[in-house]
This record gives C-alpha cells, structure tokens and sequence, in this order.
C-alpha cells in the first residue's frame, strides 16, 4: 500500500515532487559540525526544508494517524529503505528530505484535535524551536565546563519550580529522562535514607537484621512504582497498595491501617508514594491527609504528580495540589503538563542533602573538589546520569515566552474540554460515563445492544478507528457493573486549541465505529 504522493513510494532518495520543491539547497557536507558558522548555516537551510516538507505532508493528512495498519507500514518503511537505516553510502541531503516528509505522513499528529488517547500532548512550538539549541551545541550539564550556561539555566528553573511546589530555599532537584526515572530516582534516596536510619541505630544495614524494605501506594499507582522497587532490588512484591474511595483517590484510613498492621521486627516502610493524577482517572490522593499519616508514622512521602504537576501553573486548578509542600520529594512531567518535546521531567526534593548519599560522588576527572570549591561544579552531584541533554533550555524558553500564568491557561482549556466531554458522554444514549474529569481524563465506554459483547466491542471499535486514522482514543481496564475488569475508553485531552465542537465530533467517531463493529460481529453471526 502506498500513500499518495508519499516519499514512501520509492527508494530512497525520493525526489521531491516539482510543485511542492522546497527550496534547493547543495548536498550534505559531512563534515560540517552543527556550532560552526558553516555549519549554522547548514542547520538553517535543513531545518527550513525539513519544516517545509512536513507542512506539505501535513495538509494531505486527514486525521491522528495514517490509514494504515501495522503490517502496512511495516511494508512501506522496508520499501523506503532497502539497505536498512545504517547504509554503507549515504545519500546525503534528498535522504534527509524523505524521511521527515515520510514521518510527517506516517507518524501520529498529536496537534490533530483527534488525538485523545495517552498523556502526550503536541509540543509548543516555541519549546520545538528552542530546543534546536541542545542539539546545536551539545552541552552536557554534568560539569560546569561542559555545558556552563545550561547549568545556570536548570539551576535557576529548578529553583523556580521549587518555589511553586511549595518548598523552601533548602529544596532542590534535577531533571530526568521521564517520570519513571524520576519516581526510581525518589525510591532510591528512600530506600538509601532508611539503610542509613537502621545503621545509625543499629550499626548494620538491613540484610543484618532481615528487615523488608516496603513502599505504600494506591491500587492506582503508575506501574513505574512497582518497576523501580524490582531495579532496585526491593522486588516488586514489596508494593502494598492501599485501596481507593470512589473518587480514585487513595484511602487514608486504609494507608493508616497497613502501616499499623507493618511488623517491627520483619517490615520496614521506606517510603508512601501518593499520585497527583493517576494515570487512567486524572484523580489526585487527598495529599494533606496522606502527608499526617505518613508523619505520624515516620515515613517519607513521596509525590507522584508526573500528570498533575500542570495543576501547579493554573489558579484554578492549583488547590488540587495542597499538601504537596508536605513531601520529601515531587515527580514532574513537564513533558506532560507543560508542553514539552519529551523527555523534561524534573524530580524535586524538600531537602538538597537528600541527595548527596545517593548521587553525590565527586570524580577527579568530573568535578573534583577544588573545582567545586571554586564554583566550578555542574550538577553531576544530583543526577543518575553522567553526560545528560540541555533540556532545561526548551522549558525555560516556554515560561519566559507565556509565564506560568500562560502555561496554566493552556491545562484550564483542556479541563474545559474534558468536562465538556463527561457531559456529552452523559447525555448520548450510546455511552455510558465512568469517571469525569479531575484534570483532563474522562473514562467511558460504548453501550452495546449485546451486554455479553461489551468488552470485544469496545475494543474493536478502538482498533477499527485505529486503522482508519479517523481518531485516537485511549483504552484501560476498569470494573464494569458486576466489579470485574471490564475493557473501557478513554479521552486523554492534551490539546488546549481542541474545541467543544472538535470532541463532540470525536465522540460521534467512537459511536460510529462501534455501531459498525456490532453490523460487522452481527452479519458473521447471521
């Protein structure tokens, strides 16, 4: 199958069309690096016809995804490139030109009103742009000397979300490759703190008494809880998950309850990990009571708000965030919330001296100590990695572009949309409301004329608009009437410039598809 006019169509080099011909440009130069004047210029010129070439590609488009199934494009790659993506010869700028114009086609068009189904939004533009200069100059924040400007700017934007979160001028924190990175990062200075509290006490670590490291959390905890307990050989049987009430959010009677029930002599809770916007329900733990339990025990507290932390820019939505000043450390996605090209999560911590025990080796080659002493430290001390990317620099571009105030506008329109979304859901005689909007999440399913067909319905239907690109929903695994895991939708709506009309039409998309599912699944039958 070959889209129409697509670079896909032949080998590469595709020579471009006449009537779409970006502006013409001599071949690659190899030996042109990104930061040289020379090479500045060639960025410039590549950049402008890549950008040329996907805005051409785009206007053929005519929803979130292509028209094509797996094994469609797995074919139409394969035909593009039939030495494989690492050829021997290269074939210099026409190369280039094809695949963006390929990946414009093919790829998933988050900017398409249609697109509701994950917690990935389409990037700002001005963060798209400024996040050119990571890779123009390839700083690496590591060491002052390897990237001195991008390590004053992460400096100063973590202080500045440190102020928003609540904390003091004892807080810091650092950026990661993404939420699970940062949730393993909080679970690490847990477990590492706890090990140090027993040996202080004890004299000896904790496999010298036996004790069993455990991390409490809601039923709705993203999985990335229980995975970062397996990588840090806790394993992830020791997740306790507490139970929630009927508004998603995690008990604090019952997290009271399972640490009281915790045995002195055999368990030891390392850590509570509350969620600021779980994951499938956009719901957020009741924080100031989870915080009093947790203190009350002795536990650090943890607070997952990869989803939620846009609440932090927005009045409107910012009380949902109360208490968050309570938690030992914060997980950000501001790839999430914030609009960001991924990855740019940000891992925060009350106290900067969380830190040290877990990450802050000094390296005579990296950061010896009369270097820092003289200042010229970068932020090795504080991350899991060593050469690490200049992301701070697209988000500091954003909130100097639109201010926190803008940022926040932006989830305000999405929480508009979603809540007009559960009200839509509500009044359509074909779906049925599962949980309305916290954030900007709203879970639903289609209402089939076969109850026992339910669940193989509404997941063909999400295929079937799947593999015709006519819209992208999501899909997660909730308790139907009987309290079973049942399969249902759900609209993820990350796009502030969506209008009402836009997911009224998304809506009748999802109504159709499964009206014809159930004519297909009826005309086998018969």
């Amino acid at each position: 199958m070959t889209l129409p006019g697509s670079a896909l169509s032949a080998p590469v080099p595709a020579p471009t069309p006449a009537a779409t011909a970006a502006p013409a440009s001599p071949l690659l130069d190899p030996g042109l690096l990104a930061a040289a004047p020379a090479g500045l210029a060639e960025v410039q010129r590549l950049v402008r016809e890549i950008v040329h070439e996907c805005a051409d590609a785009l206007r053929g488009r005519g929803g979130p995804l292509p028209a094509l199934g797996p094994e469609d494009l797995t074919g139409l790659v394969d035909a593009q490139f039939p030495d494989g993506v690492v050829p021997r010869a290269g074939a210099g700028r026409d190369a280039v030109l094809a695949l963006a114009r390929a990946c414009a086609e093919t790829t998933v068009d988050l900017a398409d009103p249609r697109a509701a189904a994950h917690l990935q939004p389409p990037s700002l533009a001005v963060a798209a742009a400024a996040d050119v200069l990571a890779g123009i100059f390839n700083a690496s924040v590591d060491t002052w000397d390897s990237g001195p400007y991008a390590v004053e700017i992460e400096r100063r934007l973590v202080k500045g979300l440190c102020e928003l979160a609540g904390y003091g001028p004892d807080a810091d924190g650092v950026l990661t490759p993404g939420g699970s990175a940062s949730n393993l990062q909080a679970l690490l200075i847990a477990r590492d703190t706890a090990t140090a509290k027993l040996r202080d006490v004890r004299g000896r670590g904790l496999a010298g008494f036996g004790q069993r490291p455990l991390v409490y959390c809601s039923e709705l905890a993203h999985f990335s809880v229980a995975r970062a307990c397996a990588v840090l050989g806790l394993g992830e049987d020791a997740v306790r998950t507490v139970p929630v009430d009927g508004r998603h959010r995690m008990r604090p009677e019952a997290l009271d309850a399972l640490l009281r029930r915790a045995d002195p002599d055999t368990d030891l809770p390392v850590a509570v990990v509350a969620t600021a916007g779980t994951t499938d329900y956009g719901s957020v733990d009741p924080l100031p009571e989870v915080a009093a339990v947790v203190r009350e025990h002795g536990v650090r507290l943890h607070v997952d708000a990869a989803y939620g932390c846009g609440a932090l820019f927005s009045e409107r939505l910012r009380p949902l965030l109360a208490g968050v000043e309570e938690a030992d450390t914060v997980t950000l996605d501001l790839h999430k919330t914030a609009w960001q090209p991924a990855a740019a999560s940000v891992l925060l911590a009350r106290d900067a001296a969380d830190f040290a025990p877990t990450t802050g080796l000094r390296v005579a080659y990296l950061n010896p100590d009369d270097d820092g002493e003289a200042g010229y430290d970068g932020l090795l001390g504080l991350s899991l990695q060593t050469t690490r990317r200049a992301d701070a620099l697209k988000v500091a571009a954003t909130f100097l572009a639109l201010g926190t105030d803008g940022v926040g506008a932006m989830l305000d329109a999405c929480h508009d949309l979603a809540r007009h979304a559960e009200r839509s859901i509500a009044a359509h005689p074909r779906l049925a409301l599962t949980a309305g909007a916290t954030l900007s999440t709203v879970v639903f399913r289609y209402v089939t004329d076969d109850p026992a067909a339910s669940d193989r319905v509404n997941g063909a239907l999400r295929r079937r608009l799947l593999r015709t690109g006519a819209a992208l929903v999501g899909r997660t695994d909730a308790p139907g009437a009987d309290g079973r895991p049942a399969v249902h939708l759900k609209l993820t709506l990350l796009n502030p410039r969506t209008r009402a009309t836009d997911v009224d039409g998304l809506l009748d998309a999802v109504v159709r598809a499964g009206l014809a599912v159930e004519a297909i699944e009826e005309g086998s039958v018969a």
